[in-house]
């Protein structure tokens, strides 16, 4: 089975995910870009049962139908979460590894920066929740 870690940057939350991914996409809503204070929010989706969590989290109601949660201590963004349904978006940085996740759509693109390089997938939706895509994970050896 596949397994992945992550966690804050202060080690005060950590995560373990088992399974595949669903989802690997890149976000460039508003919300997202401020969020994380960066151009886009790069993000894999996991079925919630596949997930564990352990640490302290603060919780911010993000909309009216997701939370976002990240450390309570050093404030790094972990997940967010839909009120309805069985997924978790868990943030591509704050896996320990890096290269394991390829992005393989883009949602809100609308926002997205004049300067980035064009990407090779270039689908544009606004609402993935149901996308069934393919997705590619990557084993260092």
């Amino acid at each position: 089975m596949t397994a992945f870690t992550g966690g804050c940057a202060c080690g005060a939350v950590r995560f373990e995910v088992t399974g595949r991914p669903l989802r690997i996409g890149l976000c460039h809503c508003m919300t997202c870009r401020k969020h994380h204070a960066s151009a886009f929010n790069p993000f894999v989706v996991f079925k919630f049962e596949h997930v564990s969590i352990a640490g302290s989290l603060r919780t911010w109601r993000s909309s009216d139908h997701a939370s976002r949660l990240s450390c309570e201590i050093c404030s790094s963004p972990i997940c967010q979460q839909e009120d309805e349904g069985d997924e978790i978006e868990l943030h591509i940085g704050s896996f320990d590894e890096t290269n394991i996740f390829t992005p393989l759509y883009e949602n809100w693109s609308v926002h997205r920066e004049a300067w980035l390089t064009n990407l090779e997938f270039q689908s544009h939706r606004t609402d993935l929740v149901h996308d069934t895509r393919r997705f590619e994970v990557h084993h260092r050896k």
